[in-house]
């Protein structure tokens, strides 16, 4: 975009806000313009503004943080596009792309629910439709157990207490790899000569909204996340999840 087309204040103002909320905590006045390397007198009318908005708070101590008005508009965009409705356009190009089925699930009491289904260009059955509960040793039950989400906790709890110690130390190691790399590969349950792939898709609390599960035979699946497919596919994850605000360089703690 030109420089033209632009409104220098209103991109400072966004930019101020941004840096707030890259910083995860509350900030001071000082912290603020060593940040932006803004005189006192424009830092001041600017923060003044988004104050008076509700865009950021002045808290107790004089720092500053997000407000509420940010927290009504993201809710109000949330509340406007479901993440189906977001997330169908992705599978239906992944599956033109690659030629394999893409699904979507998303979390619900009985764990991974596929909601939406954009199949490959060949026949192949999945051993799952619109409707079906995934299980916990699935890719996408693995990626659903490696994320925090609230609903499908009483699911993850019912699932774990059926396991043996033996069982319960591979999936951990299996947790803890899904949360480094946002990728899982598996076999199958449900049909043993297909094979999938999940990555997760998450919010601005690294909190999980669904997952996207890529399935085909099983010579056809990618088992590294590292694979020119499966990087693909990560990187549509993460471009929907950051809709929802997440960024990978912000702590959930």
């Amino acid at each position: 975009m030109s420089k033209e087309n632009k409104i220098q204040s209103l991109e400072i103002g966004l930019n101020i806000l941004e840096i707030i909320a890259t910083y995860n905590k509350p900030l001071k006045f000082s912290e603020i313009q060593n940040i932006t390397s803004m005189t006192k007198s424009n830092l001041h009318k600017y923060l003044t503004t988004l104050h008076e908005f509700g865009a950021i708070q002045r808290n107790p101590d004089n720092t500053y943080s997000l407000g509420h008005k940010l927290i009504q508009l993201g809710n109000l965009a949330q509340g406007q596009t479901s993440i189906v409705e977001v997330v169908i356009p992705y599978l239906k190009k992944i599956s033109e792309k690659t030629g394999l089925t893409a699904l979507l699930a998303v979390p619900s009491v009985g764990g991974p629910l596929v909601s939406y289904i954009s199949d490959a260009l060949y026949g192949i059955n999945i051993g799952a439709q619109i409707g079906t509960n995934l299980p916990l040793h699935s890719s996408t039950g693995v990626i659903f157990a490696s994320f925090h989400n609230e609903l499908v906790k009483k699911w993850l709890d019912s699932e774990m207490e059926k396991l043996n110690e033996a069982q319960l130390k591979e999936l951990q190691k299996e947790f803890e790899t899904a949360r480094k790399t946002y990728f899982v590969s598996k076999i199958e349950p449900l049909v043993t000569h297909v094979s999938s792939f999940s990555v997760p898709i998450l919010n601005f609390e690294k909190e999980l909204l669904g997952a996207i599960t890529i399935v085909g035979y099983t010579q056809t699946i990618p088992t590294s996340s590292d694979h020119p497919v499966s990087r693909y596919i990560i990187n549509i994850s993460k471009e929907i999840s950051s809709q929802y605000g997440f960024s990978e360089s912000v702590s959930s703690e």
